[in-house]
């Protein structure tokens, strides 16, 4: 099952990461309510914005994640519609874990299954 869409990330070279961290909490008027030197999420408006710490930024380094209470089911599900795995279920930390496909166009989507994100606590 869909949940909504859940969280954006933008991608920042590692040495980038406090720099970005800084700047995106200017941009969004708040700190991040989860902090790590593996990823920083702010809570927009119920919405997740997300900085990684790998990959490549600039155009094509964004993929907007899908929220999902049971990431294996949901991953089988759209794989059964006709998308392709490009990146497994990968516990990325703390109990997140996350996937990513490319739906029968190209076009990458993402899933997340984040039991830390609660779209209710709007700051």
């Amino acid at each position: 099952m869909i949940l909504g869409l859940r969280t954006f990330i933008a991608h920042v070279r590692s040495e980038q990461l406090d720099a970005a961290k800084a700047w995106y909490t200017q941009f969004v008027g708040a700190p991040p309510y989860f902090d790590t030197p593996f990823y920083v999420g702010f809570n927009v408006g119920g919405f997740e914005l997300g900085l990684h710490p790998e990959g490549e930024p600039g155009p094509g380094g964004v993929v907007a994640y899908w929220g999902t209470p049971d990431i294996a089911t949901e991953l089988a599900r759209v794989v059964a519609l006709g998308a392709t795995v490009v990146k497994p279920i990968e516990n990325v930390g703390e109990g997140i874990q996350v996937a990513t496909l490319a739906d029968p166009f190209g076009n990458p989507v993402g899933l997340i299954e984040n039991p830390h994100f609660d779209p209710k606590a709007v700051r």
